[in-house]
């Protein structure tokens, strides 16, 4: 019988291919994504990309979404306080491990394998030690449909939000930023790729600078209308 597994979610490519291994693998069944949502603003958290979204995501990869919603300028106490709260709920459904998209940074694992192990959890991280530039490859020749909804103004320049992530986008990189992003250079979301029933269908809305960072607004459209 296949393990129950928790994926803790964020909509971007990194969650995407994570997701995509675990999916592979015989033994295992994810369970639900788990996802962050800022309250007021009610979108993903760090992200910015709206709660609609989030969910048609969910709902086309075929999982259930389980929201932990947390207030802006979340601080830490509040964010571990609400997150082992949900946690909680999934142990007691028999969950022990939780997966993460997380490729190489050794304190961010630290941390969540520190807050799980406090209450019976493990953590899992299927693309850990991962090359980056072999990830952006795979994520183009996989099939994947991903656009930069958040860029880091100290790190790459407002053009490289909204944009698709494809071969040119990859290439535009200055040679400082990790090619996934992984230092929060950028961060993405997926609407379309393998594990997906259909793409998630948006228009792209106005680019916003907020507390150094560059927000690319993708607007829901209904399904069935032209992307």
């Amino acid at each position: 019988m296949a393990e129950p597994v928790l994926f803790c979610w964020s909509g971007g490519k990194d969650s995407a291919m994570a997701l995509e291994a675990l999916r592979l693998d015989p033994t295992i069944s994810v369970t639900a994504l788990l996802a962050t949502v800022t309250e007021g603003y009610e979108r993903i958290s760090m992200h910015g990309v709206r709660r609609e979204l989030l969910a048609q995501q969910a709902e086309s990869l075929g999982l259930a979404l389980d929201e932990v919603r947390i207030p802006p300028q979340c601080v830490n106490p509040i964010y571990e306080a609400r997150m082992e709260e949900a946690l909680r709920a999934h142990y007691e459904n028999g969950v022990r491990r939780v997966a993460f998209g997380d490729i190489f940074l050794e304190d961010l694992r630290e941390y969540r394998e520190k807050n799980l192990a406090r209450i019976g959890m493990t953590a899992i991280f299927p693309i850990w030690k991962r090359d980056t530039r072999e990830l952006t490859r795979e994520l183009v020749a996989r099939g994947y449909r991903a656009i930069t909804v958040c860029v880091d103004g100290k790190v790459l320049d407002q053009s490289f939000a909204g944009r698709m992530l494809d071969e040119t986008f990859f290439h535009d990189l200055p040679a400082y930023a990790d090619p996934c992003g992984e230092n929060g250079e950028f961060h993405t979301f997926v609407f379309d790729g393998p594990g997906f029933r259909r793409p998630v269908p948006f228009s792209v809305g106005e680019v916003v600078a907020r507390d150094g960072f560059y927000f690319c607004d993708l607007i829901p459209k209904e399904k069935g209308e032209d992307k």
